[in-house]
C-alpha cells in the first residue's frame, strides 16, 4: 500500500491533510481531506468512452453526509440515510458549478464525483472542503481535467476576514462566502452578507484566492508524485473541415441579423431554428442524420459568436438595449385576495407570482441534518413549471435548480425579516416563476420583498436584485458588461452574476465565471455597474409599495402571546397533553409553549395563542390566565362541585386548583346531608378564607357571602382530634394547587408545541 500525505499550512495556524493510496483504490481517483476532526472522502470514475450523440459534459456531483460521521442514527422508520437534503444538495452544487467550466470542451464521458462525509465533530465546517477534496481527486486520477481548483469558506468576524471559520466563528460574522478559484482565475463566488459594500465583498474574494493558490499548488505536487500528470487521451468528438466552412459561410451574416433584430425570445429562437434546419437541408439527405449533432455544434459556435460580434463592435444587444439598461418593470400588490400577502413582479420577459404566508411556530421548518438539528422561523420556497419557458412537458419533482435558486433568494432577504422576538409568526414565501427570460432568482426577491410588504411584515429594507453578464474577447481585449441579462446572454456569455441587497448593501451573491483571466478590474466594474441597477430596480418597486402595511389583512390569522412562570406548564398542557388539546377544541384555536428562561434564569413559558376570532382567542387567554392564577385568600370565586364526601364538598375555583368547602361553611344553619344543597357539576359561589402554610390546601366558604341571620348564635364545636381523618379516598382533592399532575411524557418535544387539531 502506497500512502501519500501532503499537508496545507492556512494562514491562522491550522492543517489540512489530504491522504490518497489508502482507500478506495478501485476508483479512478479517491482522496481522504482531514481538518481537525473532520474528514470528507471524495472519489471519482470515468467511463471510458463518450456515449453516443452526446455533444456536452455529462458531469454528476453528489455529496452525502453519513449520520454516523457524527455518531448518530438516521431519523425515519428506515433508518438510514434517504434521499439527499437541500442542504447536501446545494454542497453538490457548489461543488459542480467550480469543477464544470474545467473539463476539456470536445470531453463528453461520464464523470462521476462523489463526496462523503465520513468523519465530524462539529466544530469545523465539512462543505468548505468538498471542493478541495474533490479537485484532489481528480488530481490524482488520469480524467482530463484544467485543474487543480479549490474552494474556501471566507467569513468577516469584528472587521477581520478568516478562511474556513468554525460553525461557532461563523456565528459572529457579518459576511460569509464561498469562493472557489484555480491558481490563476476565480471561477465561482457564493454566499450571503450584512448589507457589506462591493468594496468589501471585492477585498474579500481577493483574500480567498490568495489561499486557494496554496492548495493549488500542494495538488500539483500531490498529482506529479502519484505520477498523474500526464492524463488519459480522447477523441469524443468527429469534424469535418468543409462542413463547418460552408456552416459559417451560410449562416453567420444572417446569424448576425437575427441577433440584431431586436425580436422577442420565442420569435428569435424560432429564427434561429429554421435557419439552423435550412443549412441542414443543404447536406446530401444521406449525411444529415450522421451530421446532424456535428452541424449542431458548429450551429451553436456561429450564433455565439455573431451574438458576441454584436455587442463588443456596436454595443448592441439581443433585444436593443444599451449594456446597463434594465427592461421595463411593472409590479402589482395585493394580486390574490386570499393569501396572507402577494405581489407580481415582471421585468422583461420574466414574471415572479410570489406569495406569504404567517404560521404558527407548529409550522416551522424542522430541520435534522447531520450537522445541523432546530428550526426555520423563515422559509423560500422557489418553482419553475415548463410552461414559464414554452415548454410542453410535465413537472417531475423540485430539481436541484429550483433548491439552489430559491435558496439564493432566501439569503437575499434573510437579513431584513424579522424573526424571534420581533415577529411571533413563521413566514413562508412561495415563487411561482411563470414566464422566465433571465435571473427568475433575483426576481423572486424582488417580488418576495413586495409581498413581505404586503403582509405586513416589518421587513427592515426592502431588498432588490439583478443579474450581470460579460462578453470579452482575450484577442482584442474588449469586453462588456451586461446589466439584467437574457436567458441567451447567459448561455453565451462568459459570466453570470447576480447580487442581491438594500440600498445601504449587498445581502446575498452568486457568481459563476466561465472565461478564463477575467481581471479584478472588470469584476470591480461589474459590483458597481450592479449596485447602480439594483438601486433602479427597488426605485421601480418602491412606487408600487414603499414600506410594510401597518396592519394585517383581516384574514390573517392574530396571535396573542402570554409569558408564564414555568411551573404552570405542566398545568396548562395536562396529562397527555388533555387539557391544552381541550382549550384548542373548545376555543377553536393553535396553542404552542416554548420553553425558557427569564433574565434571572429562572423557567418560564411563552404561550402563543394562534386563531382567527378575537372572541374565541380571548376565551383560550382567559382559560390560560386561570391556570396560572395563584389563589387569593379573601378572594370570591365561581367553582364548580368537582365531588361530594360525607363532611363536605371539593370545589374547583380555578383550573386545576381545588379547595374543600366544609358541610360547617355551607350555610347559617346546619346542613344534615351535603346532597341536600349541593350535586357533581353544580356551581356555586365561595370565598377563599384560608390557605394551610404546610399543605397549600384551600379552605372555602359559602356561609361567609350569605347574610348572617338575625339572632343567630354559634354552636359550640366539639375539639377537632389530634389525628387527621381519612379522606374517604380523596387524596387527589383536599384543595391546592394539582399543576403536578402535568404529564411531560407522551411524545411532547421540549417546544411543547402541542396538540393539533
Amino acid at each position: 500500500m502506497n500512502v501519500i500525505k501532503k499537508t496545507i499550512q492556512l494562514s491562522d495556524g491550522r492543517t489540512i491533510e489530504i491522504e490518497t493510496g489508502k482507500l478506495a483504490k478501485q476508483a479512478d481517483g479517491s482522496v481522504v481531506v482531514k481538518m481537525g476532526k473532520t474528514m470528507l472522502l471524495a472519489a471519482v470514475t470515468c467511463a471510458k468512452e463518450a456515449k453516443e450523440d452526446v455533444d456536452f459534459m455529462p458531469l454528476q456531483v453528489e455529496y452525502k453526509e453519513k449520520y454516523a460521521a457524527a455518531g448518530r442514527y438516521p431519523g425515519g422508520f428506515m433508518k438510514r440515510e434517504g434521499r439527499p437534503s437541500d442542504y447536501e444538495i446545494l454542497v453538490s452544487r457548489l461543488i459542480d458549478r467550480a469543477l464544470r467550466p474545467l473539463f476539456p470542451e470536445k470531453f463528453h464521458a461520464e464523470v462521476f464525483v462523489t463526496v462523503n462525509l465520513i468523519s465530524a465533530d462539529g466544530v469545523d465546517m465539512p462543505d468548505a472542503l468538498a471542493g478541495l477534496a474533490a479537485s484532489a481527486a481528480l488530481a490524482v486520477s488520469d480524467i482530463p481535467f484544467d485543474g487543480p481548483i479549490s474552494e474556501v469558506r471566507v467569513a468577516r468576524i469584528d472587521g477581520k476576514f478568516c478562511i474556513n471559520p468554525t460553525f461557532e466563528q461563523l456565528n459572529n460574522a457579518d459576511m460569509d462566502i464561498m469562493v472557489a478559484a484555480t491558481y490563476e482565475n476565480i471561477m465561482m463566488v457564493e454566499g450571503e452578507m450584512k448589507e457589506v459594500s462591493e468594496a468589501d465583498m471585492l477585498e474579500a474574494i481577493k483574500f480567498a484566492h490568495a489561499e486557494i493558490k496554496k492548495h493549488c499548488l500542494v495538488q500539483k505536487e500531490l498529482e506529479k508524485e502519484v505520477g498523474k500528470e500526464i492524463k488519459r487521451e480522447y477523441c469524443h468528438e468527429t469534424d469535418d473541415e468543409e462542413v463547418e466552412k460552408a456552416a459559417w459561410k451560410y449562416c453567420y451574416d444572417r446569424c448576425y441579423a437575427i441577433a440584431k433584430s431586436g425580436s422577442d425570445k420565442h420569435a428569435r429562437t424560432d429564427q434561429f431554428d429554421a435557419l439552423h434546419q435550412e443549412f441542414l437541408e443543404t447536406l446530401p439527405e444521406e449525411e444529415r442524420e450522421e451530421k446532424a449533432i456535428m452541424v449542431a455544434r458548429y450551429f451553436n459556435a456561429i450564433e455565439k459568436k455573431a451574438m458576441r460580434r454584436m455587442i463588443l463592435d456596436e454595443g448592441i444587444r439581443l433585444d436593443g438595449r444599451k449594456s446597463n439598461d434594465i427592461r421595463p418593470i411593472w409590479c402589482e400588490v395585493d394580486y390574490l385576495p386570499g393569501a396572507h400577502g402577494s405581489a407580481i413582479f415582471t421585468r422583461g420577459e420574466t414574471q415572479s407570482l410570489t406569495t406569504v404566508t404567517l404560521g404558527t411556530k407548529d409550522d416551522m421548518k424542522e430541520r435534522d441534518e447531520v450537522l445541523s438539528r432546530g428550526t426555520d422561523q423563515f422559509v423560500l420556497h422557489y418553482n419553475f413549471p415548463p410552461f414559464s419557458t414554452g415548454e410542453a412537458k410535465a413537472s417531475r419533482g423540485l430539481s436541484r435548480r429550483e433548491v439552489g435558486h430559491g435558496n439564493l433568494a432566501w439569503r437575499a432577504l434573510k437579513e431584513v425579516v424579522p424573526v424571534g422576538e420581533d415577529n411571533p409568526y413563521a413566514v413562508r414565501i412561495v415563487s411561482d416563476i411563470l414566464e422566465s427570460n433571465g435571473s427568475s432568482s433575483m426576481a423572486t426577491v424582488c417580488a418576495g420583498s413586495l409581498a413581505l410588504m404586503d403582509c405586513g411584515v416589518k421587513i427592515s429594507k426592502p431588498v432588490s436584485g439583478i443579474a450581470m453578464g460579460l462578453i470579452s474577447d482575450s484577442e482584442s481585449s474588449k469586453y462588456a458588461v451586461l446589466s439584467d441579462i437574457l436567458g441567451d446572454e447567459d448561455h453565451l456569455g462568459d459570466m453570470d452574476f447576480k447580487v442581491a441587497g438594500t440600498k445601504d448593501g449587498i445581502t446575498a451573491t452568486q457568481m459563476d465565471i466561465k472565461v478564463d483571466g477575467l481581471s479584478y478590474e472588470v469584476l470591480e466594474k461589474a459590483l458597481e455597474q450592479a449596485r447602480q441597477g439594483r438601486n433602479h430596480i427597488l426605485n421601480e418597486m418602491l412606487k408600487t409599495i414603499s414600506e410594510p402595511r401597518a396592519e394585517y389583512k383581516p384574514h390573517v390569522p392574530r396571535i396573542i402571546q402570554i409569558v408564564v412562570p414555568g411551573e404552570f406548564i405542566g398545568a396548562i398542557i395536562g396529562k397527555g397533553g388533555e387539557v391544552i388539546q381541550d382549550i384548542q377544541k373548545q376555543t377553536e384555536t393553535s396553542i404552542t409553549i416554548t420553553e425558557s428562561k427569564d433574565e434571572k434564569g429562572e423557567p418560564i413559558g411563552m404561550v402563543d395563542i394562534f386563531g382567527i376570532d378575537k372572541e374565541k382567542m380571548d376565551a383560550a387567554l382567559a382559560r390560560i390566565k386561570a391556570i396560572v392564577t395563584v389563589p387569593e385568600v379573601g378572594e370570591v370565586y365561581k367553582g364548580k362541585v368537582v365531588s361530594i364526601v360525607e363532611f363536605g364538598a371539593f370545589v374547583e375555583i380555578l383550573p386545576g386548583k381545588d379547595g374543600l368547602l366544609h358541610i360547617s361553611e355551607m350555610d347559617w344553619g346546619k346542613t344534615e346531608k351535603v346532597e341536600d344543597l349541593f350535586q357533581v357539576g353544580d356551581e356555586v359561589e365561595v370565598k377563599l378564607i384560608e390557605i394551610d402554610p404546610k399543605t397549600n390546601k384551600l379552605r372555602l366558604s359559602r356561609r361567609a357571602l350569605l347574610e348572617k341571620p338575625e339572632g343567630y348564635v354559634e354552636p359550640v364545636r366539639r375539639p377537632r382530634p389530634s389525628t387527621p381523618r381519612p379522606h374517604s379516598g380523596h387524596s387527589g382533592h383536599g384543595g391546592g394547587d394539582r399543576s403536578d399532575r402535568g404529564d411531560r411524557k407522551g411524545g411532547f418535544r421540549k417546544d411543547f408545541n402541542k396538540g393539533k387539531k
